[in-house]
C-alpha cells in the first residue's frame, strides 16, 4: 500500500489519458476533481491486487457519456460517491474498496474522488487495460460478472437503480438514462469480490499510468523524444506522424462519434492516416490499409510535448504522433473479439494482432 497525494496526479492523469486511446474523459478535468477531493479529505490509499482478501468487496465508479459534453457540462464531483452508496444499498453489502472500470484521463481519476470522500482504499487495477465506449466491454463480462445491480447518478441529485438480465442491457438502459441526464452521468457497477478482482481485471494499471506520464514528462525535460519514450514503456510503436487536416465529430446516442484525417510529415510525408472513433479511437487506416484496430490501443500524442490528445480535443493543424499498443491478451480471444473487436463496431476487416515489431504487425 502507498498513499497518493496531489503531487502524483499530473503524471497519473497524463498516462491515463494515453492508455485511454482518445477516450475515458479529459485528463485536466479528472485531475482537478481528484486534486480537490484529496485536498479536502486527505491522501488516497492505493493497494495492489495481491493485498486483497478474496472476500473483499469492491465497487467501481466511473463517468458515462460523451466526452465532448463533459468539457462543458463539468462533473460536480459528488455523483460518484452517490452512485457507490446506491450500489451498497442495492446489494446490501458495504464496500471495502473501489477501483476504476477503465483507463482514461477522467475515468482513472474519478475513483480517487470516491476513495477520498469515503476513505476506501483504491485498487491498482482496472477492468479493461484501456478505455472502450460501451460499459459491457469489460474483462469481468468475459468472466461472467454482472454489471448490475448498478446505479446512475447525476449532479442534480437524481439516482436511478438498474437490475438487468445481462450487461448489454445494462449498457442500453444506462446509456438512455445518461442521455436524459445531459449526456454525462456517474455510474457505480460491476461490484466485485477480491477473488473476482484478481481473476478478471488488469493489474497495476494506475502504477503504469503514473509511469507513462512520468516518462513523458522526464523525456521532455531532457529534450528527448517523449513519444518514443512512451512507446517504450507501453511496448508499442509509432505508426504515423502527421498534421490533423480534417475532423468530423458529432454527439449522437450518448457517444462522441467521428473521424479525423491526418496528412503525413517527415518520414510519413505523402501518406494519409484516417482515424475512426466512438469516444475512443477504433481503427487507424493508412493509405487504405488498416494498421491498428480495436481491441489494440490507438494512442494519439502531441508530437512535440508528448501530451495525449483525446478525440474531443483533436483539431485542425495539430501535429501528432499515433502509437499502436498491444491490448491485454484476453481481448484477443474469440470471446474478447466478439465483445470488442472490429466486427462488433461494424467493420468488415479481419482482426490482425498489433505488435511492436513493424515487420510482423
Amino acid at each position: 500500500m502507498r498513499e497518493i497525494t496531489a503531487e502524483n496526479l499530473p503524471d497519473l492523469a497524463r498516462g491515463a489519458a494515453v492508455l485511454g486511446t482518445g477516450g475515458g474523459g479529459d485528463p485536466f478535468v479528472g485531475r482537478l476533481l481528484a486534486q480537490e477531493a484529496i485536498k479536502k479529505h486527505g491522501p488516497v490509499r492505493l493497494v495492489s491486487v495481491d493485498e486483497l482478501d478474496d472476500d473483499a468487496y469492491a465497487i467501481p465508479t466511473a463517468y458515462m457519456g460523451a466526452p465532448t459534453v463533459m468539457l462543458e457540462k463539468l462533473p460536480a464531483g459528488h455523483e460518484t460517491t452517490a452512485a457507490l452508496r446506491a450500489v451498497e444499498s442495492l446489494t446490501g453489502r458495504t464496500a471495502t474498496h473501489t477501483l476504476s472500470i477503465e483507463a482514461g484521463g477522467l475515468n482513472s481519476l474519478i475513483p480517487f474522488v470516491a476513495a477520498a470522500e469515503t476513505g476506501l482504499p483504491l485498487i491498482d487495477a482496472d477492468g479493461m487495460g484501456r478505455a472502450f465506449p460501451e460499459l459491457q466491454m469489460l474483462l469481468p463480462t468475459l468472466g461472467g460478472v454482472r454489471a448490475s445491480p448498478m446505479a446512475v447518478a447525476d449532479e442534480r441529485g437524481n439516482s436511478v437503480a438498474l437490475r438487468t438480465p445481462d450487461n448489454a442491457w445494462a449498457e442500453r438502459l444506462a446509456r438512455s438514462l445518461t442521455v436524459e441526464m445531459g449526456c454525462s452521468a456517474a455510474v457505480g457497477l460491476y461490484a466485485l469480490t477480491g477473488r473476482q478482482v484478481k481473476d478478471h481485471t488488469v493489474h497495476g494499471t494506475l502504477t503504469l499510468c503514473e509511469e507513462v506520464g512520468r516518462t513523458i514528462r522526464e523525456a521532455r525535460e531532457r529534450h528527448e523524444d517523449p513519444v518514443a519514450s512512451a512507446a517504450g514503456v507501453l511496448g508499442g510503436r509509432r505508426v504515423f506522424t502527421g498534421k490533423v487536416a480534417d475532423v468530423q465529430r458529432a454527439t449522437a446516442g450518448g457517444f462522441a462519434r467521428g473521424s479525423a484525417r491526418l496528412t503525413g510529415l517527415g518520414d510519413d510525408s505523402g501518406a494519409v492516416l484516417e482515424l475512426a472513433f466512438q469516444n475512443e479511437n477504433l481503427v487507424a487506416v493508412r493509405d487504405g490499409e488498416v494498421v491498428v484496430s480495436v481491441p489494440d490501443l490507438i494512442c494519439v500524442l502531441d508530437s512535440d510535448s508528448g501530451e495525449p490528445v483525446t478525440t474531443e480535443s483533436l483539431r485542425y493543424g495539430l501535429r501528432v504522433s499515433v502509437l499502436g499498443v498491444p491490448c491485454d491478451p484476453r481481448w484477443r480471444t474469440p470471446e474478447g473479439l466478439a465483445l470488442a473487436g472490429p466486427g462488433y463496431f461494424g467493420y468488415a476487416h479481419p482482426y490482425v494482432p498489433f505488435t511492436a515489431d513493424a515487420t510482423t504487425g
